[in-house]
């Protein structure tokens, strides 16, 4: 059995049961979140032989930023629930394996004790207070994010069902919302604003200096509106089966989209039920030029702290590196949609 696979069951073991659920979750009857990683195993591969990959490469860069692998951290909170460094570990982890971490809006620790550690950006729920929402995003800014990863899925929270005290009761609320200031802000002008529009890109790239990424696109027409309006990259998510239950997997969704911005010059990447080197491959292939994991590295996190979240990176990107030798492929840029059978 690969470790990858013992963490999940290693992590039940040591978080509270409403943190535990809250992480496992879908929303609704949780079809979305079931079937991310089936979708993955699906699509089967055409190699190519009698091809040099006496040496294989998995560095790229996104946004202008250099990375060892293109296997990221994508955005979760309640970090500090998984381990006591919270967001600290997880980006020292990624680091060390060359990767990068898109930190939550709603981090655990300030965005100022991040500045250290290796290159991330800052995931961004639009407040309907959109002044609370520029100073946490200059907070973030100062502390040294390099892109705005804008999240368009959800203006309300996709409903999720379950029994016994909810995680909201039972988290200390130093743990939620540490960089936004809501001292006596009243509690709606703190919940997410339900009227965003392509506007918000420009507005957010405006008032930050920083490239904006439209996170949770599932549809090609959404895409091109987003790099029209100014996004530099689409993120294909469905917030991992968290909001819309029953939006399309995306493993579906990733080929139209990237057929859609071939040629805008636009980045590409996508999450959900990504677990292994093969299903990081088949998404490169398809057009994505990094791809994020979520719960995997929150188990891992939870296990190890940083160690724990460098050996995942690190044995996930040796899993794509296998799969690039015997693909035929030896660097990203050689992963292309014919690797991927119709």
């Amino acid at each position: 059995m690969r470790w990858m696979d013992t963490l999940a069951r290693e992590a039940e073991r040591r978080l509270p049961t409403p943190v535990l659920t809250y992480f496992q979750q879908g929303a609704g009857a949780g079809l979305s979140a079931a079937e991310a990683e089936a979708s993955w195993d699906a699509p089967r591969l055409l190699p190519h032989v009698l091809r040099d990959v006496s040496a294989v490469s998995t560095r790229t860069s996104v946004l202008g930023t250099e990375v060892d692998t293109p296997v990221l951290v994508a955005p979760t909170t309640l970090q500090r629930q998984a381990h006591e460094e919270g967001e600290v570990a997880m980006l020292r982890g990624a680091a060390a394996a060359g990767s990068l971490v898109c930190v939550s809006s709603n981090a655990g620790v300030p965005f100022r004790s991040l500045t250290d550690f290796g290159p991330w950006w800052v995931q961004a729920y639009v407040l309907r207070d959109r002044k609370l929402t520029v100073e946490m995003l200059d907070r973030a800014r100062t502390a040294g994010a390099r892109a705005v990863v804008l999240t368009a899925d959800t203006p309300v929270v996709g409903e999720k069902y379950g029994t016994g005290p909810s995680v909201w009761e039972t988290v200390p609320p130093e743990h939620l919302l540490t960089n936004v200031d809501g001292q006596g802000v009243a509690e709606a002008r703190l919940e997410k604003a339900a009227d965003l529009t392509p506007a918000a890109i420009d507005w957010l790239r405006t008032a930050t200096g920083l490239p904006v990424v439209v996170k949770g696109v599932l549809r090609a027409d959404d895409a091109r509106e987003c790099v029209a309006a100014g996004a530099s990259a689409v993120w294909v998510s469905n917030h991992g089966g968290r909001q819309l239950d029953g939006a399309l997997a995306t493993a579906r969704a990733l080929p139209p989209i990237a057929e859609a911005l071939a040629g805008t010059g636009a980045e590409l990447y996508v999450d959900g039920g990504i677990r292994n080197g093969r299903h990081a491959l088949i998404a490169l292939a398809l057009g994505a030029t990094a791809v994020f994991v979520g719960r995997p590295a929150l188990w891992a996190l939870t296990v190890d702290g940083a160690t724990g979240v460098e050996r995942l990176l690190t044995a996930l990107t040796a899993e794509l590196t296998h799969a690039m030798t015997l693909a035929g492929t030896p660097d990203i840029p050689s992963l292309t949609p014919d690797l991927v059978a119709d």
